[in-house]
């Protein structure tokens, strides 16, 4: 019931991949790692201590093998320049307000580095985005502005 409730909101979020290739299957053939990360996210649950890291973990990379599978059956819909930057455009907005550059790589497979870093430096011109350190592990963080 969790994974088609699951499946229902990704659906009311516009993540309509699930319409294509089925996340049950993805699910059923990672099933060891699927009932670990349910375990490890359960731990001290009735203490309230519980940590759901591994279970966002485990789904989101579900999330992204359904798309990988999806894009390897039907190829590349668009290769019009600059697609690949509007990819991460749009995913920046879907990840949290403050964001690593690892976390962006994750959610754009395919996207390459100098790509990655270039929409980042454009986005930052824009004062779209801000860099919140220097080096590997700076975090970013979007720019919330008012309607």
């Amino acid at each position: 019931m969790g994974r088609l409730l699951a499946l229902l909101l990704l659906y009311h979020a516009g993540y309509e991949v699930g319409r294509f290739i089925s996340l049950e299957r993805v699910i059923e053939e990672s099933k060891e790692t699927y009932y670990d990360a349910l375990y490890k996210s359960s731990q001290h649950w009735h203490e309230a201590e519980h940590d759901l890291q591994p279970w966002w973990s485990y789904f989101f990379g579900s999330l992204i093998a359904a798309y990988n599978e999806f894009e390897a059956r039907v190829g590349t819909i668009t290769s019009a320049r600059g697609a690949k930057r509007e990819m991460v455009y749009t995913a920046i907005q879907r990840l949290p307000e403050e964001f690593s550059f690892s976390e962006l790589q994750r959610v754009c497979p395919g996207v390459s580095f100098a790509t990655l870093k270039r929409a980042l430096q454009d986005l930052k011109k824009k004062k779209k985005i801000a860099s919140l350190g220097k080096g590997r592990d700076a975090r970013w963080k979007r720019i919330i502005t008012g309607s």
